[in-house]
């Protein structure tokens, strides 16, 4: 069987039957602007997917078949929602991740950590079971380096 697959760079993710399936096979949340703060801070852990465009990041195909396999394997105790690529970009800065796609997992709407890119299947479940059990923390920041003449400390408050 020959599933059709949108080969022209930002056709909307939901031409892919994979990400599409993710709401229609999954009921995973589609979590956008409108309703991230109230899905993102409901009780209990979440899971939020990033998505990026299927054509330029061919892994967010493999995120969306992996996803489903991790929330089955920590049902009940795992709401998912899915950030279609617009609505990631929007908020992946809030949590830090370096690569995508990713998702991150939240503790009663705190962050507690992120997966990036692709690993092992035995690493994911080392990795989401870890996270299931740690307490929340703060998310680290993209980073921007900072470079100043030398100065001491001193010279900060001339």
């Amino acid at each position: 069987m020959t599933i059709p697959m949108p080969l022209a760079a930002g056709a909307d993710a939901l031409q892919y039957p994979l990400i599409a399936q993710l709401f229609t096979r999954h009921g995973f949340t589609d979590v956008r602007a409108a309703n991230f703060a109230a899905f993102s801070e409901r009780p209990g852990r979440t899971l939020l997917l990033f998505t990026e465009d299927p054509h330029r990041y061919r892994e967010t195909l493999d995120l969306a078949v992996i996803v489903p396999e991790i929330a089955r394997a920590f049902a009940p105790r795992l709401a998912v929602g899915v950030l279609l690529p617009e609505a990631a970009r929007a908020f992946a800065a809030r949590y830090g991740f370096r690569r995508w796609p990713a998702f991150v997992i939240l503790a009663d709407g705190k962050y507690v950590g992120a997966v990036d890119g692709l690993r092992d299947w035995d690493e994911y479940m080392t990795e989401v079971a870890r996270l299931m059990e740690a307490a929340p923390t703060r998310p680290p920041s993209v980073g921007v380096a900072v470079k100043g003449d030398g100065g001491g400390a001193s010279d900060c408050h001339a």
